[in-house]
Parts: C-alpha cells; structure tokens; sequence
C-alpha cells in the first residue's frame, strides 16, 4: 500500500496543501474564533497558547493541511490523514476546522470528498474520530454516509483524554457524495 499522507490536492471549491510551520499566524487568525470550538471536546482551543500545542501536533504529525478558498485566496482552515494503518487498510480524517465565513458553504463537503476520493484511490477504510458533543460534526459524517463503530476516550496530542465516537466509511460504501 503506497499512500502520501500531505498530497496537495483541489477541487472547483478549495485546495489543500501540506502544513507547514510558517503557516501558524495565518491559521490562528482563523481558529481564534471561540464559537467554531464550542461543540468541540476542546472548546478553548481558540486561545493562543493551546492552538500553538494543537498546530504544534499538526506539524508533527506530517499529514496536516491548510485550505485555501480556490475564488478568493482566503485561508479556509485546516484538516489532516492520520493513524495510517497499512494492516487494517486504513487511514483516519480529522483535526478539522473551518472558519466560519465558509460555514454553510460546501467548503466542508468540499474537503471531505477530496480526501476521502484521494484515500480510496489506495485505502479501504477511512476512519473519524468525532468528538462526543460535536453535533455539527456528527451530522456532517453521517451525511457522508459514515456508520458510528465504537466510542473511544482520544488523547489529543498533549491535551487529556475526552470522548469520541468513532466513524468509518468503507471504500465500497463510498459513492463520492
């Protein structure tokens, strides 16, 4: 199984490129926003010195993105591939965030048929950890056809445990929504 974890990728919508450390400032604009982590496990994620941990991860983790609005240059937010898993076949979608000007807009629906496409290009399942009060973001999954398989307490990268439910859509189960 060959599978890039940071490809850039893009649609009519969107395009997304890998992370890099520069793009720190320019991302905390965006996540600043308290009411875009008001449903999230981590709700004072908007502050400065717990983003720093959060895009310190990202970076770590060599599989994050920034998102870029294709028609205005606009800096979207950010998502990544994680917890590649060459035995199951998988691989997980998360750490997403959008800001909130481009709620409502596509742009999410945009980014996960991109990375869900690029990933059953070589993956058979793709996994997503959804935080247990994130209504938002537990809707959105299911639209995209994914089944809850299990709920799990998840350490976010140095931050405590809190719990998740766990999504999956099979590559045969995927019609590109």
């Amino acid at each position: 199984m060959k599978f890039e974890l940071q490809p850039t990728l893009e649609n009519d919508l969107i395009k997304i490129v890998p992370l890099k450390a520069d793009d720190f400032e320019n991302l905390y604009a965006v996540a600043s926003d308290p009411l875009i982590w008001e449903q999230h496990p981590n709700q004072d994620r908007y502050k400065r010195e717990v983003f720093e941990n959060f895009f310190k991860g990202a970076i770590e983790s060599s599989g994050a993105f920034l998102i870029y609005d294709k028609k205005t240059g606009q800096i979207v937010g950010s998502s990544r591939y994680y917890e590649l898993d060459e035995e199951q076949n998988s691989v997980a979608v998360g750490y997403t965030f959008i800001g909130r000007q481009f709620w409502g807009k596509g742009h999410n629906a945009a980014l996960k048929k991109l990375m869900l496409d690029y990933a059953f290009q070589s993956i058979d399942k793709v996994i997503l950890h959804i935080g247990a009060t994130n209504f938002r973001s537990q809707k959105a999954t299911e639209k995209l056809g994914a089944i809850k398989i299990a709920d799990l307490e998840v350490a976010y990268y140095g931050e405590p445990l809190k719990w998740n439910f766990v999504y999956q859509i099979d590559k045969q189960k995927w019609n590109g929504k």
